[in-house]
């Protein structure tokens, strides 16, 4: 299959209605398959940059388009979805299909949180996707917010259901049907589960990744014999959310509690941790909640305590989406497209053989091929692209739009040297490329397991300075206002109403992302009232 091309995405897909689709000027590559500051003569492994636009290919090499992110972000994120090849659109309008590369991420975040969930004591289990409607009734909120996005089954086998079915968008009602026939006595508690399953809710503005009808996700359930177990374990797993964003994402989140209005439906506390995005909008990229005893209440979720009483349990629920996907795109992507963090990257160098005559392959590839076995060797994810049917400058170029941390190009020159030539991708042009790197393992090993490193970092380092750049500190309303107005982040303290917080969603589109863990010190007054405040809550806008 070609490359995809944006009006397949922008087509299925709705752009924000204040954004205005400008025409794709950016073009990735010059005849010659190379990047336009690149095309000049120099050599490189042996080889002229000139002539190697001139190598033969089964194939021509076809323009990859990429919309400036200053110029236009949605149109920006569109075309490196597409062309980075991570995802297509469905049949259904706002679903998508994951394709193999974009999954290959999703696997990486799965692996983390999957060890990191059984190492704290959880299980996986699976709960059935349909769910009857009158489930979803016994818990108020709970209707009332998931109402708009529930998608109805009314029919099956031909036949009108008795009961209509709900197709899953969240489980804390079919998990506390199920918890109710399992949980007896204090002996049964804690009882910690957790499912990877599919979701469905129906949206009407969709983004790929970031919003669509169906996604996927992880979702944890928790019951608990006391109120201390249930909020010390809805604050344990924000906390893993917030080191694998920091520490395998490079997303630097801000971790905090919800206000009364975000709160989940149906929940006590709601905790998230929120990432800004390259166009400086805010990503709720994972929640948890202390669900208290709301749905334990609605479903008679009860147990026997060490005293004979029967006592309500105490719930948690957490989850992470593919929505994270897309948070990593916006947070590092650049105008040349995807830029990944080592730590989830499903390729973390890629090898790239570059000859110019026949009689040259065979000892560039056996370079190539035995380079590729090393770093397998040393547990490296490596990807060797051997392909005759693309020039080297396709390949950079290809590569480089996937993110590929490290790029290795292996040359005749390179071959006699004994050595190969290493490009960053986190750093352009010349300042990233280093040449005369030895092949010897012993050499070769620690320098590409050194620079995932400093990548790594330097991504992370990257995002934090970017976003505290782009929080201001406020303290009264109209600073506020002055900062949403420019794009930014507002910090300021908040004891107001729900009512003077809707006002501000209305008159500036932000919200409260979240009162954050982090608070400072010394006497606050209400930015909104001149009441005494103990919070400063932050304010932005969102996906």
């Amino acid at each position: 299959m070609g490359p995809l091309r944006l009006p397949s995405l922008s087509s299925i897909f709705v752009a924000p209605a204040s954004c205005h689709r400008s025409p794709a000027i950016f073009r990735r590559l010059t005849k010659a398959g190379f990047y336009a500051q690149n095309a000049g003569e120099r050599e490189v492994s042996g080889v002229t940059i000139g002539e190697v636009g001139n190598l033969k290919s089964n194939s021509r090499v076809q323009d990859r388009v990429i919309t400036p992110r200053s110029q236009d972000f949605n149109a920006w994120y569109l075309d490196v979805v597409a062309n980075a090849e991570l995802a297509d659109y469905g049949p259904v309008r706002g679903t998508m299909v994951i394709r193999p590369y974009g999954y290959a991420i999703w696997e990486k975040i799965q692996e983390y949180l999957n060890s990191k969930f059984k190492e704290t004591g959880h299980s996986n289990m699976y709960f059935p996707q349909f769910i009857p409607y009158s489930f979803i009734e016994k818990e108020a909120s709970h209707v009332e917010g998931f109402s708009p996005e529930l998608a109805l089954v009314t029919i099956g086998g031909g036949k009108e259901l008795e009961e209509k079915l709900v197709v899953r968008p969240t489980s804390e009602t079919i998990v506390n049907h199920m918890f109710t026939q399992w949980i007896h006595s204090y002996r049964d508690l804690p009882l910690m589960v957790n499912q990877w399953a599919n979701v469905t809710r129906w949206e009407m503005r969709t983004k790929p990744f970031v919003r669509t009808l169906e996604f996927l996700w992880q979702e944890g359930h928790t019951a608990h014999a006391t109120p201390e177990e249930a909020e010390k374990e809805a604050l344990q797993m924000i906390d893993i959310y917030t080191r694998f964003a920091y520490e395998q994402a490079a997303i630097p989140v801000i971790a905090g509690r919800k206000s009364k209005m975000e709160t989940f439906a149906g929940a006590s506390k709601t905790y998230t941790i929120e990432a800004m995005m390259g166009d400086r909008k805010a990503l709720q990229a994972g929640t948890s909640h202390n669900l208290g005893q709301n749905f334990s209440r609605a479903f008679g979720t009860q147990f026997t305590d060490e005293n004979g009483q029967r006592q309500h349990v105490w719930q948690t629920s957490w989850a992470i989406s593919t929505r994270f996907v897309g948070g990593i795109i916006m947070t590092h992507g650049d105008d040349a497209g995807l830029m990944l963090p080592p730590n989830i990257a499903p390729v973390q160098v890629v090898i790239v053989p570059i000859f110019k005559k026949a009689d040259e392959k065979a000892e560039v590839l056996g370079a190539a091929i035995a380079v590729n076995e090393v770093l397998k060797s040393a547990g490296i994810k490596v990807e060797l692209d051997d392909s005759d049917l693309r020039t080297p400058g396709w390949k950079f170029n290809f590569w480089e739009m996937k993110g590929v941390p490290l790029r290795i190009e292996i040359g005749p020159r390179d071959v006699f040297n004994g050595s190969v030539v290493i490009s960053r991708r986190d750093i352009p042009g010349k300042q990233g490329k280093v040449f005369g790197i030895s092949m010897e393992p012993s050499v070769l090993i620690p320098y590409i397991k050194d620079k995932l490193i400093e990548i790594q970092a330097s991504l992370l380092d990257m995002a934090i300075l970017f976003r505290d750049s782009n929080i201001v500190d406020v303290s009264s309303y109209d600073e506020l206002k002055a900062a949403i107005c420019e794009g930014k982040w507002a910090r300021g303290p908040w004891s107001a109403s729900d009512a003077e917080e809707l006002k501000v969603k209305e008159e500036t589109g932000a919200t409260i992302r979240c009162f954050p863990f982090d608070q400072p010190q010394g006497s606050k007054t209400c930015l909104m009232t001149g009441d005494v405040a103990e919070e400063v809550a932050i304010f932005a806008k969102s996906y």
